[in-house]
């Protein structure tokens, strides 16, 4: 089913046009992917198509009856409600024909209303049609679905009955609008940059959540390997036209080079005939026997449709990182490393080692400290106990996520040239022009630069040092596709040594030969990058769990019985949750049962039959929510 199209959507801000001729079709069920280099109009035409701006020219259809979902780029629910109030909201419908059912059940056990036969059979059969429809459209699950949802995308240390939104950190509250989002179900769901925020464990959720969602989404996401997971069309937005690929990411790259490849030779095709025919017309439209021939060219060459000369020969993002300095073999020792703030520890036990030219993954959950140990490492702040010792003629470079390395006051090309006075303007605008700050781009202020430019000013500067051993915090982070494509071609020929944290599982597994994964109580290595890691880790686990008497062979006896009674306790609650759905199941056919002995005429023309069966009816009712309400703590009991 065709649910939106588009025809020749134009839109423009001042004279620069943004988006030109856009034409698009989203099937019911489509998965797409909408690429392209920062500031190429992706947000703009999410915008458009949610309905937040109107386009200059074009069309816009959507299917009737439809619901369009839009999750803006960064932008979090402002609330003064609590968590569970708030996910609350996309459900009033139930709530609202929950109070109705109570109602109809209390004037249902009224005497009254029991004489009058005519009035309670009619009573009777709104409350069983009510009570069905709450039932089938999934009245009885909804805290359930609040739940899930909370709990994937890492709300589930959250007290939600208390905990207030205006207490959430940004990312946090972007993260709760994804929940919502996801709660309402719509048919379309329009998401830019809906991984911001998530860590790996929360990203391999969202995914596994999107796949199966019943609706067409349409996603803008610079995490190529969400979306070779989870579109299957591209969209490439460049030149203000859309380009349509078949396929995920990767697939597209690679039809896009072939593509690519093509038009260049087509390109350097026609440039030579150009060029062939400005040189036979300068020479031969002064002589009176060529001076026809020359002119019929010159036609010719002014009705050529001209082929655009491809955007992977124009100028792009170019540089590579190098040292001066050769480190020692052993680069970094940390031992017994302890952190905490307030009191409250945050890590532990930290031991590891790196090697030089080594390419460290740093991974683990969002908040456990990873960032933190970066600034104990070089040194901002110190740690509660443990030891940090490099090695010999090591020298630290370090990428802030943040770039709290920035002066936001400062013009461009005197933020690198303060930190290398020793430089001279060319050399400096030279290194600018390679990060794609070009002419009087140098004198723009820092804090008027975006996110994206930011992280190219920082990058500069990081080049500049030269250092052996770098320190990158989410390096990737507000670089559009192919800037990252560019950082990973240079750190892969880098000389030196890395550690690094992202969230970005393309840029891992490019680039990192060990994986490191950070807890509470310490870190496990994993020699490989993050698909190995995640094989490897799932082959542990399923060792673990098929294997007990093998794995007690090297884990003590109080881990084997530990492991024993984990598995006795939840084969406890699959037997309970099994019993209470038998119970659900049994109170259920008793409802029904009872709701069609209510409309039988013995029954409701025999008033104090009637008014003994609807009693048990509100009591098995009571019992069956009461069921309900079991069956969701045993299911989290068994999840935790």
């Amino acid at each position: 089913m065709l649910f939106l199209q588009t025809q020749n959507l134009c839109k423009s801000f001042g004279v620069d046009p943004i988006l030109s001729d856009i034409s698009i079709q989203i099937q019911s069920k489509d998965r797409i992917g909408l690429v392209g280099v920062n500031g190429a109009g992706k947000s703009t035409l999410l915008k458009i198509l949610s309905g937040k701006m109107l386009p200059d020219s074009g069309s816009l259809q959507i299917a009737k009856g439809s619901i369009i979902g839009y999750l803006a780029q960064d932008t979090g629910l402002d609330s003064k409600l609590t968590i569970w109030e708030e996910m609350l909201l996309v459900f009033a419908h139930f709530i609202k024909k929950e109070s109705y059912l109570r109602s109809l059940e209390e004037k249902m056990s009224n005497p009254e209303i029991i004489s009058k036969e005519n009035e309670y059979r009619d009573l009777l059969g709104e409350y069983s049609r009510q009570s069905d429809d709450f039932r089938e459209s999934g009245g009885y699950s909804y805290e359930a679905k609040i739940r899930s949802i909370l709990h994937g995308l890492g709300f589930s240390s959250f007290n939600y009955y208390e905990q207030s939104i205006e207490t959430l950190s940004g990312g946090q509250k972007t993260r709760l609008a994804l929940a919502k989002l996801l709660l309402e179900e719509p048919n379309l769901l329009i998401l830019d940059e809906p991984t911001n925020y998530l860590d790996v464990a929360t990203l391999s959720w969202l995914e596994g959540y999107l796949k199966a969602y019943s609706g067409a989404i349409i996603v803008v996401s610079h995490d190529r390997y969400f979306l070779d997971s989870l579109v299957t069309t591209i969209y490439e937005i460049e030149r203000t036209k859309a380009s349509k690929y078949i396929g995920n990411y990767s697939q597209f790259v690679e039809q896009k080079a072939a593509n690519l490849e093509i038009l260049m030779k087509n390109y350097e095709k026609q440039q030579t005939e150009i060029t062939n025919l400005e040189n036979f017309i300068q020479k031969n439209i002064a002589r009176a026997s060529t001076t026809r021939r020359a002119q019929s060219r010159r036609k010719a060459l002014g009705k050529m449709e001209k082929i655009d000369q491809p955007l992977a020969s124009l100028k792009s993002a170019s540089f590579s990182f190098d040292t001066d300095l050769k480190s020692g073999s052993h680069v970094l020792t940390v031992k017994d490393l302890s952190m905490g703030f307030s009191g409250q520890a945050l890590f532990n036990n930290l031991s590891f080692s790196i090697k030089r030219e080594e390419r460290v993954a740093l991974i683990g959950s969002n908040g456990i400290g990873k960032s933190t140990l970066f600034k104990l490492l070089i040194g901002i702040i110190e740690p509660l106990q443990g030891t940090i010792a490099f090695g010999t003629n090591v020298r630290v470079g370090y990428f802030s996520q943040e770039q709290e390395n920035l002066s936001l006051n400062k013009q461009v090309i005197d933020e690198l040239w303060d930190d290398y006075p020793d430089l001279t303007e060319n050399e400096v605008r030279n290194t600018l022009g390679n990060f794609l700050f070009i002419g009087d781009e140098v004198f723009k202020k820092v804090q008027d630069l975006s996110g994206g430019e930011r992280a190219r000013l920082s990058l500069a500067k990081l080049i500049l040092k030269k250092a052996n051993f770098l320190l990158l915090d989410e390096p990737t982070n507000h670089l559009d596709i192919f800037s990252r494509e560019v950082l990973e071609n240079s750190l892969i020929d880098y000389p030196g040594t890395l550690l690094f944290i992202s969230h970005d599982r393309y840029f891992l597994n490019r680039i990192s030969t060990q994986t490191l994964e950070m807890s509470q109580d310490g870190v496990t290595g994993y020699l490989g990058n993050y698909d190995y890691y995640l094989e490897k880790k799932t082959e542990l686990e399923e060792l673990k769990a098929d294997s007990i008497i093998l794995s007690t062979e090297k884990t003590s006896k109080d881990k084997y019985l530990a492991e024993k009674e984990r598995q006795k306790l939840e084969r406890q609650l699959l037997r309970k949750i099994e019993t209470i759905e038998k119970e659900i199941n049994e109170l259920e056919s008793e409802i029904n049962q009872a709701e069609q002995e209510l409309l039988n005429p013995e029954v409701y023309s025999n008033h104090e039959l009637a008014y003994s069966i609807n009693q048990k009816l509100i009591v098995t009712r009571a019992s069956l929510e009461g069921l309900f309400s079991k069956w969701e703590e045993a299911q989290k009991e068994l999840e935790d």
